[in-house]
This record gives structure tokens, C-alpha cells and sequence, in this order.
């Protein structure tokens, strides 16, 4: 996969292989860190309607607020926007022959999805997140 690194930051978490196979399942894991993609409609949360955060399951950082959570159809949860910019890094991404952008956490570099531009204003963006990757916090 050929990437180039469109807003760098850097990691400030960093674990070994070992590490993050023993603290995730082995779905979060194929996600997170191997880049996967669960089942469309098979997350935990993608259809939760509750007020809250999302959290990335690898380093607990915020990511995403349930106020920019929409749904777009797709069977992933979708957002228009992260909760802080600098809570993501984005990435081309080539694979599967598509030019995409994906998602990764700023804090540990868990591959979170994509975003699209076809979302809904004030953004006009789809971040469509894979929610193996992600945890809920209600408020």
C-alpha cells in the first residue's frame, strides 16, 4: 500500500505487536492494526442514538461526538466531523486498486476508516468509522 501522510502528528502511543494482540480481540485487532473492515451493519454502536463520545478502543482517545453522528445508510457509524482535528491523522490510501482517504487515531495510529466527501453540511464530509474500533461513552 503506498500512503503519503496528509496531516502528520506524532504517535504518542507505541506498542508492540505482542502488546496490542494481547489487549484486543482478535476482530479489533484485524481492524486497528491490520487495516480491516468489519461487516456493514455489524458494529457495536453504528445504529446507538444516545448522547455521548466515541473512543478509540486502542488509546481511549476522544474521537468523535454523538451531536456529529449521523446516519448515512452505509451500516458503518458516520460523522461529519472528529471532535478536535487533531484527534485523527489522514492518509491516502490506494488499496483495493479505490484512491481513498483513511482515518487513523492521532494518539496510537489505529486505522479507524475512511472519509468520504458526501456527507451531509455543515461539513459536506463522511467520516465513515469502523466501530470494532471505536467505544461509546454516554453522557
Amino acid at each position: 500500500m503506498s500512503e503519503k501522510d496528509l496531516y502528520p502528528r506524532p504517535l504518542k502511543v507505541q506498542k508492540t505487536d505482542a502488546e496490542w494482540r494481547e489487549q484486543l480481540t482478535p476482530e479489533q485487532y484485524k481492524i486497528t492494526r491490520q487495516h480491516g473492515t468489519e461487516r456493514a451493519f455489524s458494529s457495536p454502536d453504528f445504529d446507538l442514538k444516545c448522547h455521548g463520545t466515541y473512543h478509540c478502543i486502542c488509546c481511549d482517545r476522544l474521537l468523535y461526538k454523538s451531536d456529529d453522528k449521523f446516519n448515512s445508510g452505509t451500516g458503518w457509524p458516520s460523522f461529519t466531523r472528529p471532535a478536535a482535528a487533531e484527534a485523527v491523522n489522514a492518509f491516502e490510501d490506494f488499496s483495493y486498486g479505490m484512491n481513498r482517504t483513511e482515518i487513523r487515531c492521532a494518539d496510537c495510529d489505529a486505522h479507524l476508516g475512511h472519509v468520504f466527501p458526501d456527507g451531509p453540511a455543515p461539513t459536506g464530509l463522511r467520516y465513515c468509522m469502523n466501530g470494532t474500533a471505536l467505544y461509546f461513552t454516554e453522557t
